[in-house]
């Protein structure tokens, strides 16, 4: 008798110890991901200067090269200092220095989605950067975007300055 009760004993914590590693890791290795997916998106796109260095749009079987269109354009995402937010701020394009275009941009909280909507004023170039993007590569100094949620195949290749 004595030798089942320490049996049910054994199993019960050999139960218990799995769960407490299974629950227990995971809550740690979400809570370390986000702050260095963070300090990666503020240290290196945040507050610096891109230019696109590639942008196809394809429409069916026709793709056209559009990177001339923002050939001396530079573009940055700026901190929301009003809120001190990673995820969402200010966005200007310049054109040889001087600001042409504001706008914002948005970002999910695991910087995999990045918004962009430069709005004033309408500048018909831009109506291809102002979507929703997912990051296909974030290796610097090119970043490598694709349309998010869309099958329409576009390409948009920004180079840090």
């Amino acid at each position: 008798m004595p030798a089942l009760i320490y049996k049910k004993r054994f199993v019960i914590a050999v139960l218990c110890s799995v769960l407490l590693l299974m629950f227990g890791c995971k809550k740690n290795a979400e809570d370390k991901v986000v702050p260095i997916l963070q300090q990666y998106f503020e240290q290196n796109i945040l507050n610096r200067d891109f230019k696109v260095n590639y942008a196809v749009d394809i429409n069916g079987t026709d793709s056209t090269e559009i990177t001339s269109d923002y050939t001396g354009y530079t573009f940055r995402l700026e901190k929301n200092t009003t809120t001190n937010s990673n995820t969402d701020g200010p966005m200007n394009a310049k054109l040889n220095g001087a600001v042409v275009c504001t706008g914002t941009w948005t970002c999910t909280e695991e910087y995999g989605k990045l918004g962009i909507s430069l709005t004033t004023p309408a500048i018909p170039a831009f109506g291809f950067l102002n979507r929703d993007w997912k990051f296909t590569y974030k290796g610097f100094p090119v970043m490598k975007l694709a349309p998010w949620g869309s099958a329409a195949p576009k390409i948009l290749y920004m180079e840090r300055l």
